[in-house]
């Protein structure tokens, strides 16, 4: 008879679906509860299929019932689950909920991947003895879950880094849960931000971007490029100069030569933008100058094609101050001198040319102004030596071939 039964099981087995075998299995077995959550989630991607119609992208997808690598992890998962809730074990239900999550990876499952992060945060708060861990781990895996969603996001991103912050706690990867609540409060944050630009509420924005700087900078121990796209909407926002330069030494600190690259760029060109008054134009040539030996150092192919822009940036920031310019410009030719690109040369030579003969302009025009036996003959001495100097009004000598700041004055008797 026992054998008799056993046939008739198998053949039950053999006509069935598989979706019917693990129903009658748990219900068998006496998990209810994993049964009603199984039927569930199959009938809901069976309503969801047939409310996108024939045609979608839903419904040329496989259904999850005719899929037998996944169901069976499933209903493997759900069971143990249960048996755990009824031993009181909710760490073992949240890993159980939690593997579930991660199981259901591919695009087309990501509202089951969802359901079950949902489910782990909701063990995860009925554990006592972790201290908060593994409710900071679900609030942190919610996070991610709608990061698209912005507010929502926010709210589970804070608790993770409330309960996070000041811990030791560590991811598979090293990873510290405070690093990751830091850099997803830096996400959710600029996402929230950018939809303030587009309602063109700066000041809202720049608020809150403000925040993602400051969640970036606490969390850069671990990851330091992820600030710098908070940084760039800040360039346009308000003084980027404090912000860039902490960028810059965490980046050194760390030898993340990429991101120091980045930085001498952005504050360069924030501040040619922004065109600070004295003595920032300094500026914009100092951390022109660091990022094109950066670049020279790491990347000679693009500094071959860019290193013009040393002196053009010089220019335009150093209008009006043409000894000073022709210091710089002079560098800048020394510079392109060791790139050995003709072109780049060329275009230095220009550059120190026009800068040069602007330097002159001033006293020159003095001495044409003033008149008198000095101012002509000093005009006379120019015209036939033809040297990168001249006398001003004073009677001293300004040789703007000195590559001195402001070159170097002797008295002509």
């Amino acid at each position: 008879a026992k054998l008799q039964d056993v046939e008739i099981l198998q053949n039950i087995q053999f006509r069935n679906t598989l979706r019917q075998n693990l129903c009658v299995s748990m219900l068998r077995e006496g998990f209810h509860r994993s049964f009603a959550e199984f039927f569930s989630l199959l009938e809901r991607w069976r309503a969801s299929r047939e409310a996108a119609g024939p045609g979608s992208a839903l419904w040329q997808q496989r259904p999850l019932e005719k899929h037998p690598r996944k169901l069976e992890p499933l209903r493997e998962h759900l069971t143990r689950a249960e048996s755990a809730e009824r031993a009181g074990s909710y760490v073992e239900v949240y890993e159980n909920y939690l593997a579930l999550a991660r199981f259901f990876s591919e695009p087309e499952d990501r509202w089951i991947r969802y359901h079950f992060y949902e489910l782990s945060l909701l063990s995860a708060g009925k554990i006592k003895m972790d201290s908060g861990k593994r409710e900071a781990e679900a609030n942190g895996h919610m996070g991610e879950v709608y990061l698209e969603q912005g507010p929502l996001a926010r709210e589970h991103y804070e608790v993770f880094y409330n309960l996070a912050v000041g811990r030791l706690w560590q991811d598979e990867s090293g990873n510290t849960h405070h690093s990751r609540a830091c850099m997803g409060l830096c996400r959710i944050y600029t996402l929230l931000a950018q939809r303030q630009l587009q309602t063109k509420d700066y000041r809202t924005a720049i608020q809150i971007l403000t925040k993602a700087y400051d969640m970036a900078k606490e969390g850069t121990h671990t990851q330091t490029h992820v600030s710098m796209r908070t940084l760039a909407y800040l360039l346009s926002l308000s003084d980027p100069y404090q912000f860039l330069s902490t960028f810059a030494e965490i980046a050194t600190g760390l030898d993340d030569a990429a991101g120091l690259g980045k930085a001498y760029k952005a504050i360069a060109k924030s501040l040619e933008m922004c065109a600070y008054a004295t003595p920032r134009p300094s500026h914009i040539y100092t951390h022109h100058i660091a990022y094109f030996k950066f670049l020279k150092k790491t990347c000679p192919d693009f500094l071959n094609r860019s290193s013009v822009c040393v002196c053009v940036y010089a220019r335009m920031c150093m209008q009006g101050q043409y000894d000073r310019g022709s210091d710089y410009f002079s560098q800048a030719y020394e510079l392109a001198c060791s790139l050995g690109s003709v072109p780049a040369l060329r275009k230095a030579q220009a550059c120190v040319g026009v800068a040069r003969a602007h330097a002159l302009l001033r006293p020159y025009s003095a001495a044409v102004v003033t008149g008198g036996p000095r101012s002509l003959l000093a005009l006379i001495r120019w015209k036939e030596v033809r040297e990168d100097g001249f006398v001003d009004s004073s009677g001293m000598w300004v040789n703007y071939s000195d590559n001195s700041e402001k070159g170097s004055k002797t008295l002509i008797k």
